[in-house]
């Protein structure tokens, strides 16, 4: 918790029913002030489970749990924002209890972390390491989706377009791939602009019981962006953007 929230607690009386209050009314009006904004970062996917692999072979949870702990440890040394980290260990099964565990934990934003791959019927062998694996160059960049179904879609959406615009303005280019009218994707396209998608059917956004976003940071299947996303200078772009997304909607 941030210096600033914590000196908030001190306060007695009167003061403290003040100012938990104003914080509520702010939060509800769908722009929480910085010491009532808290961010809950999900680490996508369970170590048991750990998603898509990579084009070199490595499991994306490894990815996703790289990139959750720079978020973070980002937004600590900010300081104007609380985080709180949910599902780092890998244990966490259940799509609706990460939202649930981030609410509990005093969380009033939430972004589930991920990297993306792609159809399979656009991945192709190659040989790395002496061992056969499965890479596809056609698409790259990120993806943001939010569910209308959440409890809040209007703030969703206002994260989610804050989170776009930070990865775009960090030098990120979006992937359009999940609009593709197949089987398996054709997901409504809110902004190309900004790789925005509505997902209904995602239960960690649909669930949260506060404004939430999906990131997919990048397209680990294709070889360029595995490279460029294992670089902690490139985890390091991606947390400024969620710092300054965050900055964008607790005013």
């Amino acid at each position: 918790m941030p210096r600033r929230g914590r000196s908030r607690v001190r306060l007695r009386g009167g003061r403290v029913k003040t100012a938990l209050g104003l914080a509520l009314m702010l939060a509800l009006a769908g722009a929480p002030s910085a010491e009532a904004c808290v961010l809950g970062v999900d680490v996508g996917h369970t170590a048991a489970r750990p998603g898509a692999t990579s084009a070199r072979g490595a499991p994306e949870f490894l990815f996703n749990q790289a990139l959750g702990r720079t978020i973070t440890a980002a937004l600590r040394q900010d300081g104007r924002f609380g985080v709180v980290l949910i599902n780092d260990d890998g244990t966490i099964g259940g799509l609706p209890q990460r939202p649930a565990a981030a609410r509990a934990a005093g969380a009033t934003v939430f972004l589930s972390i991920h990297h993306d791959s792609v159809q399979p019927h656009y991945l192709e062998p190659w040989t790395v390491q002496g061992r056969v694996a499965q890479h596809s160059e056609r698409f790259s960049g990120f993806s943001v989706f939010i569910s209308q179904s959440n409890s809040a879609p209007e703030a969703s959406e206002r994260w989610a377009r804050a989170l776009g615009q930070a990865l775009r303005q960090q030098g990120f280019r979006p992937s359009l791939h999940h609009a593709e009218p197949i089987d398996g994707e054709n997901r409504p396209l809110l902004d190309p602009a900004l790789g925005l998608y509505r997902y209904d059917g995602l239960a960690v956004l649909r669930t949260a019981a506060m404004p939430a976003a999906l990131l997919e940071a990048g397209i680990i299947v294709n070889r360029d962006d595995e490279l460029l996303l294992m670089q902690p200078q490139t985890r390091a772009r991606l947390a400024q953007a969620v710092v300054d997304a965050l900055a964008t909607v607790c005013r």
